[in-house]
């Protein structure tokens, strides 16, 4: 609607440049907002007041000489001038109820676009240390980087999505140790545990598997023995997380492993170029990014004078290998506590030369667990920490997922397990599958009547004259400028806003109104309507990962 507006002014702006009222022969970009207040219309423009110094004039006359060459128009029933120059615009009915034809035509195609242009882009999420379960913590990353991604599939992007796999570094080799030690444990030894040692029950869980697997781990050296343990640890794990997010709807186009940046020498090799560019310096016997030079607040070491390299190493060149894959967009979905790494990487990313929006990190924040209101812990397999599995289980998968997105990402969010199990209106995601249920259940009744179910353009809408189905149309033709913004923003949660928006437009129509009534043409426009409002819900369920239930 707004780009069938735009059209209309600037054909206006055109015939009064040809009159010569107007005189700059400047169409500008019309920008167009929807008015806070709906009795200021559907839309509103401040193109006059953008024109007024072009055009030496007021506003309010520039106004009138546009308005006054929109004529008359099926497409507007009102247009009015309001304070010093702001143009309201107010659309006809029919062209709102138009969108309904888009929506029946197109089915689950409606709301994708083009906007990408098919630009390469990654999202990398989760990268948990395969060191333990994944927690619920990672379940939000989880659930955000994938909508993020479908969200950009759906407008045109070429996505990929990626896992970022810790397996070199101490996290791992601590890894391996806790499990020699609780094999040690195992077989009658007294060993002390040290604090850092990845404690819970799959620990002992991993030693008690190895120790059947392969007992002649027991009679390694130790160094041997531990390196043996970790790379059991690092793949037993990784089969767990797989299957986690296989069961929370989540599967990678690429396991990328850390290890095989040192194996491959990429990160001497990157670093290397950095050096080449003038990008990195050798002081105290270590080496240097010049991270301030592009708005870090101090440079940061990439080799540590004992000549190990950093973790920050690692991530320099994992980051200039995907640009080097020709990824023209970066995102990266991190914990809130990795803020610190946002400026630096930026850094790294506009010294290579690319446009530092060109990487995008996307923090997430704490989930915060309740029971009826209360904080609620739980875990005894995991040690200190709640995990994903334990919470799917519980609640299931859409209810997870669902409430994961329900705010910004880098906003704590209380996710009460009690309220996610309720079959109420006050459970948001019930909420909406049950509108989308609902309908179905209108179009069975329908059937079982003998009622024909409305073809497309073959509907009277001149039928649907209640201002709550216009409300509903309005809404609907929201969903694809909403979709793209989500994907301008990487924004999930704004596909939820709209999902309960328009549930709670449905149900209120629903419980006021009867869909199937004694006239015939009413219960075809109205049929058409519904039709249009369940595939909108489902479309947009679609993008969070959230099954469209057709009962419940």
């Amino acid at each position: 609607m707004k780009d069938r507006l735009r059209r209309q002014i600037s054909s206006a702006l055109q015939v009064c440049f040809d009159k010569n009222t107007l005189h700059s022969a400047i169409i500008p970009e019309v920008q167009i907002e929807v008015p806070g207040n709906p009795d200021h219309g559907d839309f509103s423009s401040n193109l006059a007041m953008t024109m007024a110094r072009s055009e030496k004039k007021s506003p309010r006359q520039i106004a009138e000489a546009l308005v006054a060459e929109l004529g008359d128009s099926d497409f507007l029933s009102k247009v009015e001038i309001a304070g010093p120059g702001f143009i309201n615009f107010t659309l006809a009915p029919t062209c709102w109820y138009e969108v309904l034809d888009d929506i029946i035509t197109k089915g689950e195609k409606y709301g994708l676009s083009q906007v990408g242009q098919g630009r390469k882009v990654q999202v990398e999420f989760v990268s948990a240390n395969p060191t333990g379960p994944l927690h619920i913590g990672h379940g939000r990353g989880a659930v955000v980087g994938d909508a993020v991604a479908s969200i950009l599939q759906a407008t045109g992007f070429d996505v990929q999505r990626e896992y970022y796999v810790n397996d070199a570094g101490n996290q791992v080799a601590t890894l391996g140790r806790s499990i020699w030690l609780r094999m040690r444990e195992q077989g009658g030894e007294t060993v002390i545990f040290p604090e850092d040692g990845y404690q819970g029950e799959y620990i002992r869980d991993l030693a008690a598997n190895l120790r059947e697997e392969d007992p002649t781990v027991t009679e390694l050296g130790e160094d041997e023995a531990i390196k043996r343990c970790t790379a059991f640890g690092v793949s037993k794990v990784l089969d767990w997380i797989a299957a986690d997010l296989k069961d929370f709807g989540i599967n990678f186009d690429n396991w990328f492993s850390e290890q095989s940046l040192y194996d491959r020498d990429m990160v001497d090799t990157e670093l290397a170029k950095l050096a080449d560019k003038g990008l990195s310096y050798e002081q105290d016997g270590a080496l240097w990014l010049r991270t301030t030079d592009y708005g870090d607040d101090k440079d940061r070491v990439l080799i540590k004078s004992d000549g190990s390299p950093t973790y920050f190493a690692s991530d320099v060149a994992y980051h200039m290998e995907k640009f080097a894959r020709g990824f023209e967009r970066v995102i990266d979905v991190w914990g809130a506590d990795h803020h610190g790494y946002v400026p630096r990487m930026k850094a790294v990313v506009a010294g290579l030369g690319h446009p530092p929006e060109d990487l995008d990190v996307l923090l997430i924040q704490m989930v915060n667990l309740l029971r009826d209101g209360k904080p609620y812990t739980m875990g005894k397999r995991s040690g200190n920490f709640i995990t994903l599995n334990e919470v799917v289980d519980e609640v299931g998968r859409d209810a997870c997922r669902f409430y994961f997105l329900m705010r910004r990402s880098d906003s704590q969010l209380d996710f009460d397990l009690e309220l996610a199990k309720r079959q109420s209106s006050d459970n948001p995601v019930y909420y909406v599958q049950y509108a989308h249920a609902r309908v179905c259940s209108i179009k069975r009744n329908a059937e079982e009547q003998g009622v024909v179910l409305p073809e497309c353009r073959a509907v009277d809408l001149y039928s649907l004259t209640l201002p709550e189905e216009l409300l509903l149309a309005k809404q609907l033709a929201r969903y694809p400028e909403m979709v793209v913004g989500a994907a301008q923003h990487c924004e999930p949660h704004r596909v939820v806003y709209y999902l309960q928006e328009l549930a709670a437009q449905f149900h209120s129509y629903y419980n006021r109104q009867r869909v199937l009534v004694e006239d015939s043409a009413t219960t075809q426009a109205r049929l058409y309507l519904v039709e249009g409002v369940r595939t909108v819900l489902a479309n947009a369920l679609n993008l969070l990962g959230v099954d469209a239930p057709e009962r419940m």
